[in-house]
């Protein structure tokens, strides 16, 4: 291979790892932040859960793939919504914008963008006025109700400003990028307070449902050389051994999870009031039958 030749494809070569870098450059932050947020939205599902149950997030041990993994039903429906919506407005938009071209109706989409705007503004101060002035309650859904306010005004106001604007004119009256930016902003500050807020009570509702359905999960048999004492509610411990090798079973009990190298299992008949949260060490000291809850 000639000298000409070799230096070419290594200048091709070098071209293309350029190119790899700086498409890495810019999905890496994007990223990092999408797996950031994640992360965080499970964490926040699974604290409110078990402050309900009266736990502790940092008993369960789980690390950042657990937590990413219990955030995506968190995250389903919010951004489910998200794109139907999207989609619904860019189709209006479209539509507007056909009526702005024509003269027509430009006047009377000149006077709705403004009642647009009016509206969208003043719901969304309205909204606000209320999670203010209840600080101690959750609002659900509150957050994605601002942000929509603030959309539907921002959205209005832009259509003002093209209608306002003749064809083929001066954009001058086109929206600032700071103006963008700021609404941008606080948009996506309360799409995270909002999904935060609705990943917490998917929290709450799940413990709410161990209480109600904790008879389908999977039952559990413990067995001990050494005596538990375990003290819940419907918990019975039988001896099943001799007096020179001991052995205790303890029947009762319901499978929640295994994580952080610990055994978390629930009494039959747990409640949020009166329940207890039996918690093992996972190292074999104990062993754990599990069963099928339809077994009979």
């Amino acid at each position: 291979m000639s000298e000409p030749q070799e230096a070419e494809e290594n200048s091709n070569s070098n071209t293309r790892w350029k190119r790899t870098l700086e498409v890495l450059s810019v999905i890496g932050p994007p990223l990092t932040v999408a797996t950031a947020l994640l992360v965080y939205f499970g964490w926040a599902r699974t604290d409110a859960q078990a402050k309900a149950m009266g736990l502790d997030v940092s008993l369960f041990g789980y690390t950042v793939q657990d937590f990413i993994l219990r955030s995506i039903q968190s995250l389903f429906q919010p951004l489910a919504w998200l794109v139907v919506i999207g989609l619904l407005w860019l189709m209006l938009d479209r539509a507007v914008m056909r009526l702005i071209e024509r003269a027509t109706y430009r006047t009377l989409v000149h006077r709705i963008a403004m009642v647009v705007i009016i509206l969208g503004f003043a719901y969304a101060a309205v909204m606000w006025i209320i999670v203010v002035t209840r600080p101690g309650q959750i609002l659900l859904y509150a957050p994605f109700l601002i942000a929509a306010g603030l959309v539907i005004g921002t959205w209005g106001l832009g259509v003002r400003r093209r209608a306002a604007t003749p064809s083929g004119g001066p954009r001058a009256t086109r929206p600032r990028a700071l103006e963008r930016a700021l609404v941008f902003a606080l948009v996506t500050l309360l799409l995270f307070w909002g999904t935060s807020d609705y990943a917490q009570a998917l929290g709450r509702g799940a413990a709410v449902d161990y209480q109600e359905r904790s008879g389908l999960l999977p039952t559990a048999v413990v067995y001990s050389k050494e005596r538990l004492a375990v003290t819940a509610p419907n918990v019975h411990e039988e001896s099943a051994g001799t007096d020179a090798a001991p052995l205790y079973r303890y029947t009762g009990l319901r499978l929640l999870v295994v994580s952080g190298g610990r055994i978390f299992l629930l009494n039959d008949g747990w409640s949020l009031a009166r329940g207890r949260v039996v918690v093992l060490r996972d190292d074999g000291s104990v062993r754990v039958e599990y069963g099928n809850p339809s077994a009979g």
